[in-house]
């Protein structure tokens, strides 16, 4: 597979620090994949059509068929899209927000997409809603939805949250972060990298703070990183791989992630399929890695929402392991 666009090596940027094997792919009917999913552990699943009625969009039919409705359209003038909660802004009084947005309509950002003379990065982040036109919400209805029930059901997650459409320039990067639910990752166009890092690599990664804007986030510039601030991130150690057309990535829940749109191949189309935890009937024990960070951000969200005071959380936190448990 050295000439296939899948090989991580080309397009794509290089990290020295970052040590990756290769996410496993797998033709939807291997039990292999079904084992993977179950296990909790990220795969490429080829064949399973899960968006076969919508491998015909591109600009100019998502231009004809979406309608006049306003969608997100975050800029940046790096091209990272780093995600930051504006609830969380006054948090941070020294806060400054490394991506703005406005809603416009499809038309007028796709006519942006294609001017030659971009100063800026921009990208489309938008539920797919009841605002779409008929044919879009054909297509949409047209989805292997018997495929995406059938994770749900077999893996016991929660209920479908949303379908976030995602059209972006390519070279754009979305920055290492986890999410709290399970996500299938399906590619449209384009192609895109992904660097996937299991939750036991929490501490490599540094978070920011939970009350800060950029919770979720990764403190480390993975093209640049502060290794004397962030020693541990040269431990750090993942997995990779390319996600094409008719591609659907499993993310699982707390996994980290940091995400590249590749150079040379146009813009990329994308739509996740967001499902809530599974409810949790039993623990069993030894928790997980998972069930650990999810430990730590409520004990962290407890603290902060009881101290009322993000200035001296550093200092309590310290005070509650230096010497104790350190």
């Amino acid at each position: 597979m050295a000439s296939d666009i899948r090989d991580p090596i080309q397009g794509s940027k290089n990290y020295k620090h970052v040590t990756t094997a290769p996410i496993p792919r797998l033709e939807y009917k291997d039990p292999r994949a079904e084992e993977l999913i179950q296990s909790g552990q990220p795969v490429i699943i080829t064949d399973s059509d899960l968006v076969g009625s919508a491998y015909h969009w591109n600009l100019d039919y998502l231009c004809a068929n979406l309608g006049n409705g306003l969608y997100t359209v975050y800029t940046s003038g790096n091209g990272k899209f780093k995600y930051y909660d504006e609830k969380k802004v006054p948090n941070v009084p020294s806060f400054q927000p490394p991506t703005s947005h406005t809603d416009m309509t499809f038309q007028d950002f796709a006519s942006k997409l294609k001017r030659k003379d971009n100063s800026d990065w921009i990208y489309l982040q938008q539920p797919l809603n009841d605002t779409v036109g008929p044919r879009i919400e054909l297509d949409f209805k047209g989805f292997n939805w018997d495929f995406a029930y059938r994770q749900m059901k077999r893996n016991r997650w929660g209920p479908l949250t949303s379908n976030l459409l995602l059209v972006g320039m390519a070279g754009v990067v979305t920055p290492a972060h986890y999410d709290e639910q399970e996500n299938l990752f399906a590619q449209i166009q384009g192609y895109k990298r992904f660097l996937l890092f299991h939750p036991d690599q929490f501490e490599c990664l540094y978070p920011y703070p939970i009350f800060h804007p950029h919770d979720r986030q990764s403190q480390v510039d993975f093209d640049d990183p502060d290794l004397k601030k962030f020693p541990q991130f040269s431990k750090l150690k993942g997995y990779e791989g390319i996600v094409g057309p008719k591609d659907v990535l499993y993310i699982p829940m707390y996994w980290w992630h940091q995400v590249e749109s590749l150079e040379d191949h146009g813009e990329t189309i994308s739509c996740t399929f967001w499902f809530k935890a599974a409810p949790t009937e039993k623990v069993v024990y030894p928790l997980n890695a998972g069930q650990k960070v999810a430990i730590m951000r409520n004990i962290e969200k407890m603290i902060a929402d009881t101290l009322k005071d993000n200035k001296n959380m550093p200092h309590f936190m310290r005070t509650m392991v230096q010497g104790r448990y350190s």
